[in-house]
């Protein structure tokens, strides 16, 4: 009997947002602020990553929940990037996040509440999941969680697609990232803040990092990425840190920076590549992503160039 080949990824997102972005030379709290350049775009972390994934040609499928009352934005953008949609509709509206983007490359996010998941719409997600697995090997879960969804049931799916045999790469933080890595995703993704809440330490530097190799082994995930901002991103694999350090480029909008990363990580394991390879790349995308206003791929061949200009070392 032949073996079954999988394709494509499926990008779990939980809590989509429609992101109101705006650019100003800064911001002064208590004041008039006035926004020179705006837009409005369907977002929230999985569907970042999966609107990246589809432009560099992935065949990917979204799932998730959309609140009924504006899933109009977000049926736009998986129609126009060739996205499947597979996503489950809850009554109410998806939340609003404002980012406020200042010329110093500073940003501001102001996230409000959305809908409140039913239990009825938990259980369909579960079936939903099955069914992917049948097809997909590849999940990439990512972003916070909505009312309804507690850190346990989060864990819960996630410990579903591990016993699947999927590879589940996995990106939140607080409570869920906790519960997450409980249940041992192939690949952890937070930022230097989310990583260091988790350590107990408030300000975890690299070398604070280092330390924890081994707490971080004895939990069983065999990849922990740490984006690190302007400063690149650090990976733990098989007990072994590398450094990449950020590209130099002209910062026009952080949005998004984390969610390319997580893409690019994503798109190095459909294509077999090597660790180096991989991390180059997706550093390369991240420094793509900053440099302009909205999420997606815009120009691949100058995310090709950069990243012959990545550095890597071990630390």
């Amino acid at each position: 009997m032949s073996k079954k080949i999988f394709s494509g990824v499926v990008a779990v997102c939980l809590n989509p947002a429609l992101d109101v972005t705006g650019s100003l030379a800064s911001l002064n709290s208590g004041t008039l602020n006035r926004v020179s350049d705006s837009d409005v775009f369907a977002a929230g972390k999985g569907i970042n990553v999966a609107k990246v994934l589809a432009n560099l040609g992935a065949q990917t499928t979204v799932t998730g929940f959309l609140g009924e009352e504006n899933a109009n934005a977000f049926e736009r953008l998986f129609s126009d990037n060739k996205i499947i949609d597979a996503m489950i509709r809850v009554p109410g509206s998806c939340r609003n996040n404002i980012k406020l983007s200042q010329h110093d490359g500073l940003t501001t996010e102001i996230n409000f509440p959305g809908f409140s998941v039913p239990p009825s719409a938990l259980d369909a997600l579960g079936h939903t999941l099955s069914r992917l697995a049948q097809e997909h090997d590849l999940f990439v879960i990512s972003g916070s969680l909505p009312s309804g969804i507690s850190p346990v049931r989060l864990a819960g799916w996630i410990h579903f697609l591990c016993s699947l045999g999927k590879t589940v790469y996995f990106d939140s933080s607080g409570e869920a990232l906790s519960s997450g890595i409980n249940a041992k995703p192939a690949l952890i993704k937070p930022n230097q803040e989310e990583f260091s809440e988790w350590l107990g330490e408030p300000d975890g530097s690299i070398t604070d990092f280092r330390n924890y190799s081994q707490r971080l082994m004895a939990t069983g995930i065999e990849n922990v990425v740490v984006s690190l901002g302007d400063e690149g991103a650090v990976w733990l694999r098989h007990g072994e840190w590398i450094k990449c350090d950020a590209l130099d480029v002209d910062i026009v909008s952080t949005v998004g920076a984390g969610d390319s990363l997580l893409a690019g990580f994503c798109w190095g394991y459909l294509q077999g590549w090597s660790q180096q390879k991989t991390f180059r790349f997706a550093i390369a995308l991240s420094a793509s992503a900053v440099s302009q206003v909205g999420v997606g791929v815009s120009d691949i061949t100058d995310i090709t160039r950069r990243v012959s200009e990545v550095n890597l070392s071990p630390i």
